[in-house]
């Protein structure tokens, strides 16, 4: 078996990097990845929301900005929990173990 996800896209906001007292790291953010509809003849805009944890967690909270062009290598997992009013909540999320800074929309715009 074979869980393995490979995105290259556009990052949506600025990270969000959280330090707990254990000593781990934690990065999340969204990537936006374009595709072409054949039905409808335009670019249609899928959004992955990307977790990495301990030092890939940290560059990315240092390197990575929104507009960022990045590749992320990882795997989906599917988050679970019970939220304030008692409902069960799932979401999928790439859990990445390697993320590539690619450049960023500025790079891209000056050549």
């Amino acid at each position: 078996m074979v869980n393995s996800v490979v995105l290259v896209g556009r990052v949506g906001q600025d990270p969000d990097t959280k330090f707990f007292e254990s000593g781990k790291v934690k990065s999340t953010f969204s990537v936006a990845v374009g595709r072409w509809s054949s039905k409808t003849k335009e670019e249609i805009t899928d959004w992955f929301n990307v977790e990495v944890w301990d030092k890939q967690a940290e560059i990315v909270g240092e390197w990575v900005k929104k507009g960022s062009l990045v590749g992320v290598e990882g795997r989906l997992a599917l988050n679970k929990w019970t939220a304030p009013d008692g409902t069960q909540v799932e979401r999928y999320i790439i859990r990445g173990q390697n993320v590539r800074l690619m450049g960023s929309k500025r790079d891209n715009a000056n050549g």
